[in-house]
């Protein structure tokens, strides 16, 4: 039996590569599609998580999962030699940046190293970590090939890039798939497998084409959050409501896409994604001056944030040295607990330097590292004794969970990052929108 054969009837037996917000996902798809799927992963409390059904991202319910290992159709291990067992292998490893913010693949390389130890004639091996143009076929091939193997002889290779939104209303299956193949047998094999679980699966000619695909959709988005956020400082200079401002425009019926401002960019593509591009961009000796300047502007406003809340607190004949101010949310985007590259660390980072007293609570997230992981911040209960005894409190994080209409009737001052208040018609005098 071919490998379509064995993907047409879901006898395929798959593989997923790392169990973050984009592999389990993934891995429940095609395990609710019939197929059986092992999730791998160098943790082994996720491991142990995932086998006893307990789901530890919100996309996924634990009851979900726990079905699905029950029915034998999913399981996790930490045992990387039953990569050979497999029939298709997809590697959803992170890729972030390094502290000089130039691309990280140690993690595609060691995944990639591990699946070469166990690489067998015939299977299909796709990576979805986000990265640069040419990281398939120059860097995941020849770790392959190592084996005297051949991609597109003895094994398929492929990209496809994931479209995982934390917390979006977006189903796995109604979300189209972009799929590149190293050879047209790849990519035939690549659109048979997501064919199974996907309603749109949208070929390109090569990987390289599905990885700048993947770039260029978050970089459009980061290079439009920019321009609104460039625009806020411009209207704070010139005393002008900027979210007034963008409801009007987004009366527009047509040539005009909302985007909203904010204390900064988070999760792991926005503010990643550019710099993976910029840096295979100086090989060919060309400078991404406009993207660069979207990722300065965006780095600029958690510093913003702290100017406003030093502007709020004088107002109030107070300075931010000492002050007791609460930060209300701090995961990168609201109802998820996803803490990736999240502004709100740098925020609280600048404003500790002020020496401010700082508290937080988030739903979400119970406790986190700051910046350098120098202090485990705990989250503390938001109660109306809270509310009424910080100087200052920043909305950081818009989450449905809170009580807005109480948080502005409590709180003494707010900065107001995302206009979570819009709606809040009294009390309007202690807020500060960014």
């Amino acid at each position: 039996m071919t490998l379509l054969d064995q993907l047409h009837s879901k006898e395929a037996r798959l593989a997923i590569v790392g169990l973050g917000y984009v592999g389990i996902p993934a891995a429940v798809a095609f395990a609710e599609a019939g197929f059986y799927v092992t999730g791998f992963d160098i943790s082994q409390d996720r491991v142990n998580r995932l086998n006893k059904g307990d789901c530890y991202i919100e996309d996924i319910t634990s009851e979900r999962l726990h079905a699905l290992v029950a029915s034998g159709h999913f399981k996790a291990t930490f045992d990387f030699s039953q990569l050979a067992e497999q029939n298709v292998i997809i590697i959803a490893v992170p890729t972030p940046l390094s502290r000089t913010r130039e691309p990280d693949l140690g993690a595609i390389r060691s995944a990639t190293r591990e699946i070469a130890q166990n690489l067998q004639a015939g299977q299909l091996i796709i990576l979805e970590s986000t990265t640069y143009p040419g990281t398939t076929d120059e860097v995941v091939k020849t770790i392959l090939e190592e084996t005297g193997l051949q991609a597109g002889q003895d094994f398929y290779l492929g990209f496809s890039p994931e479209r995982i939104d934390p917390g979006s209303k977006w189903a796995f299956r109604d979300v189209p798939k972009v799929v590149g193949g190293y050879t047209p047998a790849c990519l035939e094999a690549g659109i048979a497998l997501y064919s199974q679980v996907l309603d749109k699966v949208v070929p390109v000619s090569s990987n390289r084409v599905a990885e700048m695909t993947k770039l260029f959709e978050n970089i459009y988005r980061v290079v439009n959050v920019a321009l609104v956020n460039e625009m806020t400082l411009l209207c704070d200079r010139m005393d002008i409501n900027f979210w007034e401002v963008l409801d009007a425009a987004a009366t527009k019926p047509y040539g005009f896409m909302k985007f909203t401002p904010g204390p900064g960019v988070g999760g792991h593509c926005i503010p990643v994604d550019p710099f993976y591009l910029t840096w295979k961009a100086r090989e060919f000796d060309f400078n991404t001056r406009f993207i660069d300047l979207a990722g300065e502007i965006n780095l600029q406003m958690p510093y913003f944030v702290r100017e406003l809340v030093i502007r709020a607190l004088n107002q109030k004949s107070k300075s931010l040295k000492a002050s007791k101010v609460l930060i209300l949310g701090v995961a990168y985007k609201k109802d998820v607990g996803d803490m990736r590259e999240s502004p709100a660390i740098k925020v609280i980072e600048l404003l500790g330097k002020n020496e401010a007293k700082i508290a937080y609570n988030d739903p979400y997230v119970p406790h986190f590292e700051t910046e350098h992981g120098h202090t485990i911040l705990q989250s503390v209960e938001l109660t109306d004794e809270v509310l009424a005894s910080s100087d200052c409190v920043v909305i950081l994080t818009d989450h449905s969970d809170y009580d807005y209409a109480n948080i502005v009737r409590r709180a003494n001052l707010i900065v107001d990052t995302r206009n979570a208040t819009a709606k809040v018609t009294e009390g309007r005098e202690k807020i500060v929108l960014i």
